[in-house]
């Protein structure tokens, strides 16, 4: 394919991967502002800037994809507030992550491991453990956070082909080069490949883990779409893609994070032995009709049901004088709560960890705003959302065992409610 994979700004009307402009639409969740765009209280009277958050899928190549670009420099801003490391489940993960790749593919400690979007070195603290030399590539002050706190070497940067050239001359190419929640979200997709071809060593091994389309459609995962996922990964559109750059998918994976991601291992082609989950996968996939448009309209309506069982929820709450606030302040609480239309009146407040770098601003949209979680045991609310559901049940324990008695509200997949 003679495709150009690098997105401009603004609207998009083919696929990214093959070109095609067959595309039917997943969902549309209305204009929204960029999820982790956090406001100050200064900035609560200025006007605010929503993008149009759409979800369009191509059967040709599998990629499910928005419909508009917003500029990555306005997304993955200096000040960006995300932390991999301060959540104790993804710190555990990550680091089991880093120990399974060491393990299979023996990586010994001369060998180059780089992260991509590396934030703040979580997932190479797992590498380094096992001597590896750890690179990370940020393009935030997150970085920052990575060298002073975990020791990680990090260059703060959007990675691109110059990067990788820069790395390669200066540390030699990366036996493992990794990408977790991160593959998804660059615009300039044929900017990454052009790097990760540069930069990867001849036997090398790319692991690329993503929130997977099957499990968006399967767990009515709408909240995983926001600006930053400009692209939502079926194991079909990787297998499409990377052919186009001389490399393959030899292996795959599913996994629970994001509430389900694929992990995908490349490597150059006829390097690696092909194994057989790649096409039980893709089977699988057809037969579950990941591609048809009567699945995605099935999922829309799915959508609507639990968006009217939760807020018919909330207003009662409201009626009954029942106080009903959230835990945890991911990226995807930013789209569930502006698509839902939750207000400050139907919830005053968002808690986050003491450690979060989100405390003291405004959940942008509907200007909620998230303070210390210290507050939950204070006031006992009468409800508590998991905006982060993915980790219900490790919440759920934590805040029993630290004294919480309120009930709990898990929005998705399905609306539910766990008293105490």
């Amino acid at each position: 394919m003679n495709v150009d994979h690098d997105l401009p700004v603004g609207p998009v009307e083919r696929c990214q991967i093959t070109g095609s402009t067959d595309l039917f639409e997943v969902i549309d969740l209305g204009h929204q502002p960029p999820c982790d765009s956090l406001l100050s209280e200064s900035m609560l009277d200025q006007p605010e800037t929503t993008y149009p958050l759409r979800l369009l899928l191509c059967p040709q190549s599998g990629l499910a994809q928005l419909d508009y670009v917003v500029d990555g420099a306005s997304i993955f801003h200096p000040e960006y507030p995300y932390r991999s490391g301060i959540s104790k489940p993804l710190a555990d993960y990550q680091r089991t992550f880093a120990d399974r790749v060491v393990a299979r593919f023996g990586i010994g400690p001369a060998e180059l491991c780089v992260d991509v979007g590396s934030n703040d070195g979580t997932l190479l603290t797992g590498f380094a453990r096992h001597g590896v030399r750890a690179l990370g590539v940020e393009p935030t002050n997150i970085a920052q956070i990575a060298r002073s706190e975990n020791g990680i070497d990090t260059i703060q940067s959007f990675f691109t082909e110059q990067v990788a050239r820069d790395i390669v001359e200066e540390r030699g190419p990366a036996k493992i080069v990794t990408m977790t929640n991160v593959f998804a979200h660059m615009a300039t997709l044929g900017e990454v490949m052009r790097g990760l071809d540069r930069l990867l060593a001849p036997d090398g091994v790319f692991v690329t883990e993503s929130q997977y389309l099957l499990d968006v459609l399967e767990k009515n995962q709408f909240d995983g779409i926001y600006h930053e996922h400009i692209r939502t990964y079926s194991l079909k559109s990787l297998v499409t893609l990377f052919p186009q750059y001389g490399m393959e998918v030899f292996d795959v994976e599913r996994g629970e994070r994001y509430g389900g991601n694929i992990r995908a291992y490349v490597g150059r082609r006829g390097r690696h032995t092909l194994g057989p989950a790649v096409a039980e996968l893709l089977e699988h996939e057809e037969r579950r009709g990941l591609f048809d448009p009567r699945a995605w309209a099935a999922f829309r309506d799915r959508v609507g049901e639990q968006r009217d069982r939760f807020m018919e929820f909330a207003y009662g709450a409201k009626a009954r004088g029942e106080l009903l606030v959230a835990n945890s302040c991911p990226g995807r609480s930013s789209t569930l709560i502006n698509y839902y239309g939750v207000d400050r009146h139907l919830m005053p407040y968002i808690c986050e960890l003491p450690s979060s770098l989100k405390l003291g601003h405004f959940l942008p949209g509907k200007h909620i705003p998230i303070i210390e979680n210290g507050r939950l045991f204070q006031a006992q609310p009468r409800h508590v959302v998991l905006l982060a559901w993915h980790y219900a049940e490790f919440m759920v324990a934590s805040l029993r065992a630290a004294g919480l008695r309120s009930q709990f509200v898990v929005p998705l997949p399905e609306f539910a409610l766990l008293d105490a």
